[in-house]
């Protein structure tokens, strides 16, 4: 016990330190940025007079491009940096400086040479790694580099978890790219080659929407709401600003990547893809219809319980509300908390075929996530609602088609996706689990077509069987309920009475998280 003492006190006396010592240390004065808007006069330019026609064909609607191929995903962002003529604006959770990352920079820093004005907004969940780049970048007189919810430099970042813990936690979750305030893609991908089926190894089965129309000054309206937050903080602030000589030494190294053999497949397919070639000639088949952009405050952070009205969620359950018929939700990390269950429940209930895909736990990249998932099943079972749980080992089949997920031959669930009674469907970087409810920064795109609603609805249903274990409640002989997994295996029924391919270990790992009181944090 005497040590067990001395421990907890050795503890404590290191945590007084290290507050103190992160006390001292503090995010610079964020009073020297200048406020900016998105432009007005997008019309004129190439994208505007391109889209111009089908926009007054269909005024007052959107036109939608479904991008679920991670190299049509580059494609599309790539190739829409390659036409901008006025504007670029950039925001993301995590932007990495790996293949595409670096590709999609040297996009950038072309239409910043054509005197395109560049705003990038990144996160700073992992923003200090690349802090050499975001100020090299900042260093160019058209590009502007700003850090959301930035750490402070030079500081453990291990210990501002800790004694910053109620500052830190928030994080802008949102992922838009939108040019010339014509053509913008909202969705679930992150800038990284796994997002791009660029990584060997891995990849995320992921969904983004690419959009024209009345949607795209909405997103732009967003963006510059976290722009001008006081939580978006210039690259160069937060450390030692770049001299222009280190912008030039950087172009120079990034230079030669399109040459370079791990781009090829990326540069092919920007130079002579079906999209590229249709995006360049104007002929892209858009899917039109009225949508609607839903997200968060940048101020989510600073707000409390009684600000629930303006929650991305808030915005979005008046519409799932009405289905009658039928909701698909495809969500990578699903923690619905007691209140999201018993309303998917009392959905079910009402008579309504509710149906979710998401990750087992060999497939989920976050243990802890899946412990709070797992919890809720039983109840959603029983209430009729239906749970698919995707199979890891998809990636030793054949490769499937699937309209959702194409790259699912060496992946993990990323898509964040509903589906509303084949009327509306919703993409956007939303995972209905605590974070994005409550704590992230989301967005997301509803779009009010039952073409493109129907049409992901029954891919779903023809594919869904093939991807993904379909959980069922068993009462056993002694009347206890468990939960079996469901699978079709070339053509054979296999029943598995414990989650799939995983380890007493990593079982025992789970249930011991589920004691903890974290649901909140996942």
């Amino acid at each position: 016990m005497r040590q067990i003492l001395k421990l907890l006190l050795l503890i404590g006396i290191l945590g007084c330190c290290a507050s103190w010592t992160i006390g001292c240390s503090r995010l610079p004065e964020n009073v020297d940025r200048q406020p900016s808007a998105a432009i007005s006069d997008g019309q004129s330019t190439l994208l505007g007079r391109q889209f111009d026609e089908s926009l007054k064909d269909h005024s007052g609607q959107s036109g939608v491009f479904l991008l679920a191929d991670g190299l049509d995903a580059f494609v599309g962002r790539a190739l829409l940096a390659e036409m901008a003529e006025r504007s670029i604006d950039v925001q993301y959770y995590m932007f990495h400086q790996d293949t595409v990352g670096q590709l999609l920079i040297y996009e950038l820093l072309k239409a910043a040479d054509r005197e395109v004005r560049v705003r990038m907004l990144i996160d700073d969940i992992y923003g200090s790694e690349a802090d050499d780049v975001w100020t090299a970048l900042d260093a160019h007189p058209k590009i502007e580099v700003r850090m959301f919810n930035p750490f402070i430099r030079n500081t453990s970042k291990n210990l501002q978890w800790i004694t910053r813990m109620k500052d830190v936690n928030y994080r802008m979750h949102s992922k838009t790219f939108t040019v010339d305030n014509q053509a913008t893609i909202v969705g679930g991908r992150n800038i990284g080659d796994e997002y791009f089926n660029a990584d060997p190894d891995l990849a995320f089965a992921d969904l983004d929407m690419l959009a024209i129309g009345t949607v795209v000054p909405e997103v732009s309206q967003e963006f510059d709401e976290y722009w001008n937050s006081d939580y978006a903080y210039p690259a160069s602030v937060l450390t030692q600003p770049a001299s222009p000589e280190q912008l030039t030494e950087f172009k120079a190294k990034i230079k030669h990547l399109p040459a370079q053999e791990k781009s090829s497949k990326y540069i092919e397919a920007l130079k002579n893809s079906e999209l590229a070639r249709a995006l360049r000639a104007g002929t892209a088949h858009f899917k039109w219809a009225q949508a609607k952009v839903i997200h968060d405050s940048s101020e989510k952070k600073a707000h409390d319980e009684n600000w629930q009205a303006e929650l991305l969620i808030s915005q979005l359950w008046p519409y799932i509300e009405k289905v009658t018929d039928e909701l698909i939700i495809v969500s990578p990390y699903f923690v619905p908390g007691k209140k999201g269950a018993d309303a998917l429940c009392k959905l079910s209930e009402k008579g309504v075929s509710v149906r979710i895909l998401t990750n087992s736990l060999a497939s989920n990249d976050v243990s802890a996530v899946h412990a709070g998932y797992s919890k809720y099943r039983k109840q959603l079972l029983k209430a009729g609602v239906v749970l698919y749980e995707l199979d890891e080992e998809i990636k030793e089949k054949a490769q499937e088609k699937f309209t959702w997920l194409p790259g699912l031959s060496k992946s993990s669930l990323h898509a964040k996706t509903m589906v509303l009674d084949k009327k509306a469907m919703f993409v956007g970087s939303f995972n209905l689990d605590q974070r994005s409810l409550h704590i992230n920064n989301e967005i997301g795109i509803l779009f009010l077509n039952p073409e493109v609603a129907g049409k992901s609805a029954e891919a779903f249903d023809q594919n869904i069987e093939k991807v993904a274990f379909r959980l069922a409640l068993y009462t056993g002989s002694n009347g206890q309920e468990s939960i079996r997994w469901h699978l079709k295996k070339d053509g054979e029924a296999i029943v598995y009475d414990s989650e799939p391919y995983i380890g007493f270990w990593k079982k025992l790992g789970v249930n011991l998280i589920r004691l903890l009181p974290v649901e909140s944090q996942l």
